[in-house]
């Protein structure tokens, strides 16, 4: 009895000792984003805007004025199209809102906030596309009686929520700041 005990207790002591695996949770690269400042887009365009000084602007189509804000680190482009607007601006906002509901099926809601600038005469309308959608903004902004202009926010890698959140709270900065210093040319 004497020699069990020792024994029992080595088999207690070792068999309450197994080594449990418990996979560790999926993380994401920390993004730091850098101080942001901002520069004119003022050629001979209909309009003319602030963008950061953290993306690249290429010319798309010069002829119809449309034009890709890229960020390279981001491996994101904002893309904007222009249109004249000949008293058909309830299509062209129909279209555009068409064109953020697509989104629908891999969206988990879709956001509207209404833009008003009396001032520059910038109307206009932002979708914030939340989900796993290609695009998770979409805007549009007029004058209502000669400009029409969209945009929709899309990355180059695959749709992930949890991991473009960031990048897509910083770049929807940027949309804002676009909004926000609108001006239609003559």
């Amino acid at each position: 009895m004497r020699n069990l005990i020792p024994i029992l207790f080595s088999i207690a002591l070792f068999s309450s000792c197994e080594e449990s695996f418990v996979p560790k949770p999926k993380g994401y690269f920390r993004i730091d984003f850098p101080e942001k400042e901002y520069e004119k887009f003022d050629l001979q365009y209909p309009y003319s805007f602030e963008y950061s000084n953290q993306s690249l602007i290429y010319e798309y189509n010069k002829d119809s004025f449309w034009v890709n804000i890229f960020y390279p680190y981001y491996k994101a482009t904002v893309y904007i199209t222009y249109k004249d607007v000949h008293s058909n601006v309830a299509e062209l906002m129909e279209q555009s809102r068409k064109y953020a509901y697509k989104h629908t099926a891999k969206a988990d809601a879709i956001g509207e906030t209404l833009w008003l600038n009396d001032t520059n005469r910038v109307y206009g309308l932002l979708y914030d596309i939340k989900g796993n959608a290609a695009s998770p903004i979409n805007f549009f902004l007029t004058d209502s009686s000669k400009h029409f202009m969209s945009g929709a926010l899309y990355f180059n890698v695959k749709p992930n929520k949890d991991s473009l959140a960031p990048v897509v709270a910083y770049l929807r900065e940027d949309i804002l700041r676009l909004i926000e210093s609108l001006n239609w040319n003559k």
